[in-house]
């Protein structure tokens, strides 16, 4: 992913700041594909940090890491950081060091980008102009931004990561920001969202992206909740209905947009997940109450 092995095939792209497919051709030629995606975001999951308590526990296991660093620098090279201790001395695993953490974020938290008022989208907006567009044998292959469901009756007419909302990749963003954190502290601070002149540190973007989920649940001004929202403006009997309106259904997947609901409508396997960032939102307001 960063210039591993002897041909130096990397995912990185230095200058987007991002990580893309890369496409290798039978002939020995490779180029990127240059969509703003998933892709891009999932190198920040690679994330845990070790605590020097833990450390002291494990005498042998802590004896062969520093000897590896010490023997094998090549392979270290590329997994920060494992020498630099942060805050309260703790060490680093991660793929995605300071420097392509805060690239990557930046088009994260880019409203223009991932960032929609209900999450983060599973491909950038910015393809909703820019459509990604790739020929081969005369064919045309093309990706654009879907936020609900798709153009076409491919993959059954779901639209799966080009723009809509998934709930479970939004946790393990939220997660790893918190591990992100946990190393570099209140040092880290990244414009949130991208351009507002708005800075915070890692842990509370995480709290403002775990608000984002919850909002998509969470009646707004007119008494209507984003889940519910229809595209044709009709109102969802969990709306209209008193008898209803409190029965909240867990989507599959949520518009990139608005936060409607979209494919099955009981998927609390993992949609279910935003019970607990309501629990840790509700904490994290608590004790911030009591400072």
């Amino acid at each position: 992913m960063n210039k591993v092995g002897d041909e130096h095939k990397e995912l990185w792209d230095d200058e987007d700041g991002f990580y893309y497919d890369v496409l290798n051709l039978p002939n020995g030629d490779q180029f990127k594909l240059k969509v703003r995606s998933l892709v891009g975001l999932i190198p920040i999951f690679a994330v845990q940090t070790l605590d020097p308590e833990l450390l002291a526990q494990l005498p042998e296991f802590t004896n062969r890491m520093q000897w590896f660093i010490t023997h094998h620098p090549e392979l270290i090279h590329n997994v920060a950081c494992m020498e630099t201790c942060g805050l309260e001395a703790r060490r680093m695993l991660a793929i995605c060091y300071e420097d392509k953490l805060r690239r990557i974020l930046t088009k994260m938290l880019d409203e223009k980008e991932f960032l929609s008022e209900y999450g983060i989208r599973a491909i950038s907006k910015f393809h909703q102009d820019h459509p990604y567009v790739w020929s081969a044998n005369g064919s045309e292959y093309r990706v654009d931004y879907e936020p609900a469901e798709s153009s076409s009756g491919l993959f059954g007419g779901n639209s799966n990561w080009r723009g809509p909302i998934w709930m479970p990749v939004n946790y393990l963003i939220i997660e790893s920001l918190q591990e992100f954190h946990h190393y570099f502290g209140d040092s880290f601070m990244i414009e949130c969202p991208t351009s507002s002149g708005k800075f915070m540190n890692l842990w509370d973007v995480s709290v403002e992206l775990s608000q984002r989920l919850i909002n998509i649940f969470v009646k707004e001004k007119d008494g209507d909740r984003p889940v519910n929202n229809l595209q044709s403006g009709k109102k969802l009997k969990f709306d209209a209905d008193p008898n209803w309106q409190d029965l909240v259904l867990f989507y599959e997947y949520f518009h990139g947009d608005n936060g409607s609901g979209i494919g099955a409508s009981h998927q609390t396997g993992w949609t279910g997940l935003v019970a607990k960032l309501i629990q840790q939102s509700s904490e994290y307001a608590d004790k911030n109450s009591d400072l």
